[in-house]
């Protein structure tokens, strides 16, 4: 299964914190877990394998994570966990640094140092890539510094990854075998970057690293810029200051040209809002416009090619769908 889910919400009660404690040891890394909530326990994942990284989505009831000494030598998977914070802040202790971290922030700890963590709230939520060290071409002594220190993820290099990592575990499930070792190498010279950015190491990332991160940044410009109707390769090449030649060249090896990238999420964009009951107040030329379509006949043909049926009929089995499940 490309996508593996696990919950409490199937154990017994009474064994769903030695559960959990036994799926962090298995999948992350063993620590001494403690948490005043293990009585009433709750907490569930959802992990993308993608060959050469894991990218992990984990809920759960505030807990105590301590990794000494010892369990290292037991047992290290040597790897760096780098973590977007998405509930209720995170404090983490390594290597003489210590820091809070709120959502919207990136942490990072490392499995072959100890750490002292835990959760400032309620309700803990992460989505957290597990990087092997072996992977990452950036100097250990480098990546050390960043330990334990809070790292803003709402703009640059830091935004572009943690949009990808959220997309990443909502899109995993429909993707080929091929695809997910290809989200593999994007998720790690992502992570890369960001990392190299943070200990201006930029310099030790290879060719297609760079290559990797120029392609995100550009698909992220589109993205924020889908609503505008003169959204071309030019201006996308203009604005990243380079030839149009090389921009083509760039998307080339996706196998998708840049038109076409910006078309296909467009209509992502449109599909998804024609299906959310909450925007039925919003007509489908309104929700057109709202990505870039501008007139409906051009946009009712580029939807029916792409999805084989006309944005009417999407919305009204959305609606049919919503209102089957509503409580009577």
């Amino acid at each position: 299964m490309p996508v593996a889910r696990v919950s409490t919400d199937l154990i017994p009660a009474a064994e769903r914190f030695d559960w959990w404690c036994d799926l962090v040891w298995q999948d992350v890394a063993r620590t001494i877990i403690t948490s005043d909530h293990a009585a009433e326990f709750q907490a569930g994942a959802e992990t993308a394998d993608l060959g050469l990284v894991k990218v992990t989505a984990m809920h759960f009831a505030p807990i105590r994570s301590l990794r000494t000494r010892t369990l290292i030598r037991q047992s290290d998977p040597e790897v760096y966990e780098l973590a977007l914070i998405t509930g209720d802040p995170m404090w983490l202790s390594q290597r003489r640094n210590d820091t809070a971290a709120r959502a919207g922030d990136l942490l990072l700890w490392d499995t072959s140092q100890p750490f002292d963590g835990g959760v400032c709230g309620d309700h803990a939520e992460a989505i957290i890539v597990h990087l092997p060290r072996s992977a990452l071409s950036l100097p250990p002594d480098r990546i050390d510094r960043l330990v334990a220190q809070r790292m803003p993820a709402t703009s640059g290099m830091g935004a572009i990854l943690a949009t990808f990592l959220t997309e990443v575990l909502d899109q995993a499930h429909a993707c080929r075998p091929q695809d997910l070792n290809t989200l593999g190498t994007v998720t790690l010279d992502l992570a890369s970057a960001y990392l190299a950015q943070r200990v201006d190491a930029a310099e030790r990332l290879s060719p297609e690293t760079r290559r990797q991160v120029l392609t995100a940044r550009i698909t992220a410009f589109i993205d924020r810029n889908l609503a505008d109707p003169d959204l071309t390769p030019a201006v996308i090449a203009a604005q990243h200051h380079m030839s149009l030649r090389s921009l083509h060249l760039l998307f080339q090896t996706s196998g998708e040209s840049v038109a076409a990238t910006i078309r296909r999420r467009r209509l992502e964009r449109c599909r998804r809002d024609l299906a959310d009951p909450r925007l039925r107040h919003r007509t489908i030329g309104e929700t057109a416009a709202r990505w870039g379509y501008h007139r409906p006949a051009d946009f009712s043909r580029a939807f029916r090619g792409a999805y084989g049926v006309s944005p009417s009929e999407v919305r009204a089995r959305a609606w049919e769908a919503n209102d089957a499940r509503a409580p009577r």
